[in-house]
C-alpha cells in the first residue's frame, strides 16, 4: 500500500449512501483513494504524508453552485463597479451616498453601480431618466438592480453604447420607452443590460478579478460552479487563467440570436468544462415580469417597482420563440437550463421540454429549470416525470420572505414560494443555488433556510416545504453535482473521487438548523491541495 499524499481524520460525512459517515480518507495524486475508519486508512501514512485532524470539527464534500455567475461577479465585486447590494447598504440614504461618491469620483469616465433594490432598501428614489441624467451630468451612469434583470442608465450612457430611439430590442430583452418612442433609461433582461456595462469593463484587470472571485468562493466552501450566463467571450480569459483557478467550472453559454454556438457539449475537461445553453424564460419577481396565473398584489411594496395594478407579469419570450431555441440547441445533444419564475412561464417551458422529448427522445438530459419562486405542486409531478430538474433559490426566503408574502403574492400562494420539499417528495433531484451576487454565496445559509424556511421577521413560511439535513446537503452536493454533469468525479467523498473537501467547525447533525448558517468554514481543498484556510 502506497503512502498517500494527505490524510484526514476526524467526523466525516461522505455523501456516499453505501457509507454515509467515516473517520478518515486519504488522497492520492489529487483523488481520493481510501475511505473508512482511523485503522483503514492508518497503513497510507508514510513519511511524506500530510496529516490534518479536523478535531471538533467536521469534513463535507466541497459544496457545490448550481446556478452561479463567477466571470459576472467578478467584474460586479471589482473596484470598477461599486457594490451597494441591500447586504453592502441597507439603508436607502447611504446608497444615495454611494452613487454620488462614484459620481464624483469618476466624472467623464463613468459611474457603474450594482445593486438597487427598492423593496429592500425602502424609500429609494424612481430613478428616472431625468433623475438619472441631472444626478450625472458630465459623464455616463449605469446602476444595476440587485435581481440583474434590469438596468437603469443616463443620457451619456446611452451615447456611449450607441443606443437612441431607433435601436431594436434584443430578442428576449427591452429598452423601455416613452410615450413618444423614445428611450426611458431602462433596459430589461441580458441582452439590454450586459451592453451597458462595456464602459466598465478593463480586460487587463480581468485575471485579478477573477483570482479574487475564486478566492470568494473558496471561502464559501465551493469548489464547483457554474457559469449561467457564459459568453464565449471570455473563453480567451478563462483559458489563460485555467491553471490558476481553485474552483472547477461548468458553463452554460447564453443562448443568441443566431441559436448557434462554436462549442461542443461536455467540451472541456474536470476543471473547465461547457455543460450547456442557458435561457431565460421569464425575469425577477423584484422587477414585476415574470409570468404568473395570478396577479401582483396592489401594495407599497409592488408600486415600488413599477408594477401596476392586476399585473400577471410577463414572459420573455412566446412559446414559438422557446421552441425554436430549444428546437436548434437540444436536438445537438445540448442540455438547456431555463430561468423561469412564474408559474404561466413554467407550463410553458414545460411544454417545450415535452415535445423536444418527444421528439428527441434522451435518456439523460437533465433538463433544468432554474430558480421557480411559484412553481405549483401539479407542475413538479410533470417535471419530475419528463426527468425535467430543478434548482430552486431557496435564500430568496431569508431575504424577501416577509415581502414576498406581505408585498407581493399574499399568504397562500407567498407562503408556498421555492418549494423545495414539495420536490424533493416527486423524487426528484434537486439543487440549492445563490445565484451571485444577486445573494452571496452562503451554501451553509442555503442548508439552513432549506430546512426552517423562516423569514426575516422569524416566521415560517410553508413548513411543509422543509427539507431535511441530509436532503439539503445533498442538495448542495451531489445532487447539485449530478445537475452539472459532475457527479462522476465531485460531490461525495468516494474513492476515485476528487478530494474536494471542506472542513466545517462543527457537524452539522450537531447543531440546531438555524445555527447551521454561522458555521466557520476552516478550511476548503480542492484535488487534496488546501485552497483556503483562514
Amino acid at each position: 500500500m502506497d503512502p498517500a499524499d494527505l490524510v484526514v481524520t476526524g467526523t466525516v460525512l461522505t455523501v456516499d449512501e453505501s457509507r454515509p459517515t467515516a473517520e478518515a480518507l486519504a488522497v492520492t495524486g489529487g483523488r481520493i483513494v481510501a475511505v473508512g475508519s482511523r485503522a483503514d486508512v492508518a497503513g497510507r501514512i508514510g513519511p511524506g504524508t500530510e496529516t490534518v485532524d479536523v478535531g471538533d470539527g467536521c469534513v463535507m464534500p466541497g459544496f457545490i453552485e448550481a446556478h452561479g455567475h463567477p466571470l459576472m461577479e467578478a467584474l460586479a465585486l471589482s473596484d470598477r463597479i461599486v457594490d451597494i447590494r441591500p447586504v453592502t447598504l441597507p439603508d436607502a440614504d447611504d446608497v444615495i451616498g454611494a452613487v454620488r461618491s462614484e459620481i464624483a469620483a469618476r466624472g467623464a469616465a463613468g459611474a457603474y453601480l450594482n445593486g438597487w433594490d427598492p423593496l429592500l432598501q425602502k424609500g429609494l428614489p424612481q430613478p428616472t431618466l431625468a433623475w438619472l441624467d441631472e444626478m450625472a451630468p458630465e459623464g455616463p451612469l449605469v446602476i444595476i438592480h440587485n435581481s440583474g434583470h434590469k438596468a437603469f442608465f443616463n443620457s451619456h450612457a446611452a451615447r456611449l453604447c450607441g443606443l437612441n430611439r431607433d435601436t431594436p430590442d434584443p430578442k428576449g430583452s427591452r429598452f423601455g420607452r416613452d410615450a413618444d418612442g423614445e428611450l426611458d433609461g431602462t433596459a430589461e433582461e441580458t441582452g439590454a443590460v450586459f451592453p451597458l456595462l462595456a464602459g466598465a469593463i478593463e480586460p487587463d484587470n480581468y485575471p485579478a478579478l477573477l483570482r479574487a472571485e475564486c478566492g470568494r468562493l473558496n471561502r464559501a466552501g465551493l469548489t464547483t460552479c457554474s457559469e449561467m450566463a457564459y459568453d464565449p467571450a471570455f473563453k480567451p480569459l478563462v483559458d489563460q487563467l485555467r491553471n490558476e483557478l481553485t474552483v472547477r467550472l461548468r458553463t452554460y453559454e447564453i443562448s443568441n440570436p443566431q441559436m448557434s454556438t462554436d462549442a461542443t457539449p461536455g467540451e472541456g475537461d474536470d476543471m473547465l468544462r461547457q455543460v450547456g445553453i442557458k435561457i431565460w424564460v421569464d425575469g425577477s419577481p423584484w422587477v414585476g415580469n415574470i409570468a404568473l396565473t395570478f396577479p401582483y398584489l396592489d401594495t407599497d411594496a409592488s408600486r415600488s417597482i413599477g408594477v401596476p395594478p392586476g399585473s400577471c407579469g410577463h414572459a420573455n419570450y412566446t412559446k414559438e420563440q422557446l421552441t425554436e431555441i430549444v428546437g436548434a440547441y437540444f436536438p445537438k445533444g445540448w442540455p438547456m437550463a431555463c430561468h423561469v419564475q412564474g408559474d404561466a412561464g413554467v407550463d410553458t417551458i414545460l411544454d417545450v421540454y415535452e415535445e423536444a422529448l418527444k421528439r428527441h427522445p434522451r435518456d439523460d438530459h437533465r433538463l433544468r429549470l432554474e430558480h421557480v419562486g411559484a412553481i405549483r405542486p401539479d407542475q413538479l409531478q410533470r417535471a419530475a416525470a419528463l426527468g425535467v430538474t430543478c434548482s430552486i433559490f431557496v435564500d430568496q426566503i431569508h431575504y424577501w420572505g416577509d415581502i414576498i408574502v406581505d408585498g407581493l403574492f399574499g399568504p397562500e400562494r407567498g407562503s408556498r414560494w421555492m418549494p423545495a420539499g414539495s420536490a424533493v417528495a416527486t423524487g426528484m433531484r434537486i439543487s440549492l443555488h445563490n445565484d451571485p451576487p444577486v445573494t452571496p454565496e452562503e451554501p451553509l445559509r442555503n442548508i439552513s433556510v432549506a430546512m426552517t424556511r423562516t423569514a426575516p421577521s422569524g416566521r415560517v413560511l410553508g413548513p411543509e416545504e422543509r427539507l431535511t439535513l441530509d436532503q439539503a446537503i445533498r442538495a448542495q452536493t451531489l445532487d447539485a453535482a449530478w445537475q452539472l454533469f459532475s457527479d462522476d468525479v465531485v460531490g461525495s467523498i468516494e474513492v476515485g473521487k476528487y478530494a474536494d473537501l471542506v472542513v466545517l467547525s462543527a457537524d452539522p447533525r450537531t447543531v440546531p438548523p438555524a445555527d447551521i448558517a454561522d458555521l466557520e468554514i476552516r478550511a476548503t481543498y480542492l484535488a487534496g491541495r488546501r485552497v483556503y484556510a483562514p
